[in-house]
């Protein structure tokens, strides 16, 4: 079972705290396929929503396909993510809830060749969090230092 990672938001990481991630399929049309198969997409600023009962994608950037010959869609269009209806439905009872926010974190090809986008159910986080973060981290990072010295 192997995956192909086109592209991942770092940054989401940094910014939110993930409760959990769930897996969508994307509706994609015409040469966007061939373009996500390049590794031409871009998750920056990235959110998912849902509207009228259904699961939208906003904020990605998919390049257009240079060798298309049929009409080049727009980059940034909103594109439907494909979920049960009862998946839907219970992530919009946590989203208004909670206050989450749906953040995709990756998107990639699955084994059988199909497009998923990784959903992460997500809190944001403030400022002192993420400073936080940043001092755990750079205290770990002086202990493996430390250990790889001292062998």
């Amino acid at each position: 079972m192997s995956i192909k990672i086109v592209c991942q938001n770092k940054k989401a990481l940094h910014d939110y705290h993930i409760e959990t991630v769930l897996e969508a399929g994307v509706m994609l049309k015409g040469a966007e396929v061939k373009s996500l198969r390049a590794g031409r997409a871009n998750l920056v600023d990235a959110y998912a929503h849902i509207r009228a009962g259904e699961l939208i994608l906003a904020n990605v950037h998919i390049t257009p396909y240079q060798y298309a010959t049929h009409e080049q869609l727009d980059p940034l269009r909103e594109r439907k993510l494909l979920m049960h209806r009862r998946e839907i439905d219970k992530l919009a009872g946590r989203v208004r809830e909670k206050g989450l926010a749906l953040i995709p974190l990756k998107i990639y090809f699955n084994d059988k060749g199909k497009a998923k986008v990784a959903l992460a159910l997500a809190r944001g986080k403030k400022q002192y969090d993420k400073r936080a973060d940043l001092k755990k981290k750079e205290g770990d990072r002086e202990i493996e230092r430390g250990y790889k010295r001292s062998r």
